[in-house]
């Protein structure tokens, strides 16, 4: 069983985000796609599967090397070996086919399922949200309890904790992640109520389009904008890309001018990130809840 041990400084920065954002919910997501059952998910699999084309094996691959939650999470996480690597590559190639094009209206019932707790937490306090998480979760205080996580102890000290609904993970319970790659918050994302009855809908869906964007900002921008999926360096970019630094770089400048990402720099490392406008254009228009700009609240 793993403790999450509270302090009082924790539960006043406890935060809930709606969903760590397209490409975490593509892990859980590839968990999902690699399980038979499910009858909601069923129409979901066969257009994910037809959509892969080529790619299709590789995600197959993938999936048979190791369980993507939880051999995926470390992904998710901020380390210090965070250069490029095929199975980032597989992910986000399979994101673009299977979550993107639903991520609107996810992304919508993910919002509802935080204010359903947000109220929650009104009406009950902080201890009725930890409380009713998920039925393998137990509040004991001052820890959180996760009987089907390994044996452990996550001591939070005043770092406080990030819970995050998620839309694919119905059939794994909840996952943990020591430090979320974007806040470094310790974070538990548990199932989300939200209707996956909704993806076998074709008509709901938004078609990210590589080759509409590339006829709007050019093939290679188009390529950058659907590389930076996941934030990334300009090292990292021009590996995606297959293209020289110097090529990357210059790519990036111009879709930081025109709004379409930010860039933080750190000594020498420039990080790019998509803005919400990047992912609206990226999605021919379906404005797709600010990836770019994650909002947290308090709960």
């Amino acid at each position: 069983m793993l403790r999450v041990v509270f302090t009082l400084e924790d539960f006043v920065r406890l935060r809930m985000t709606p969903g760590l954002g397209p490409v975490a919910e593509s892990v859980f997501a590839l968990d999902a796609f690699g399980r038979r059952g499910g009858p909601a998910l069923e129409g979901w699999r066969r257009r994910t599967g037809a959509r892969l084309g080529d790619r299709l094996a590789e995600v197959h691959q993938l999936i048979r090397d190791g369980r993507p939650v939880p051999d995926l999470l470390w992904l998710l996480e901020r380390r210090r070996d965070a250069s490029p690597s095929k199975q980032l590559n597989t992910v986000l190639a399979f994101c673009r086919v299977a979550v993107l094009p639903h991520w609107s209206r996810l992304h919508g019932q993910l919002e509802t399922d935080r204010e359903t707790r947000g109220r929650l937490a009104i009406s009950g306090g902080v201890e009725a949200v930890l409380g009713a998480l998920h039925p393998r979760v137990r509040w004991n205080a001052p820890a959180l309890e996760l009987p089907d996580e390994p044996d452990g102890e996550i001591r939070l000290d005043g770092k406080g904790l990030l819970l995050c609904p998620s839309a694919f993970l119905s059939g794994t319970g909840p996952v943990v992640l020591r430090a979320e790659k974007e806040s470094g918050m310790p974070v538990i994302a548990f199932p989300a109520q939200v209707d996956l009855a909704a993806l076998t809908d074709p008509g709901g869906e938004s078609e990210p389009n590589e080759q509409v964007l590339g006829a709007l900002v050019g093939a290679t921008r188009a390529a950058a904008l659907f590389a930076l999926t996941e934030s990334c360096t300009t090292g990292a970019l021009s590996q995606r890309l297959g293209i020289s630094l110097a090529g990357a770089s210059k790519h990036a400048t111009v879709l930081r001018k025109a709004g379409l990402v930010t860039t933080t720099r750190n000594r020498n490392t420039a990080l790019h990130t998509l803005t919400s406008l990047g992912v609206a254009l990226m999605q021919n228009g379906a404005v797709a809840g600010a990836l770019g700009s994650r909002q947290s609240v308090p709960v």
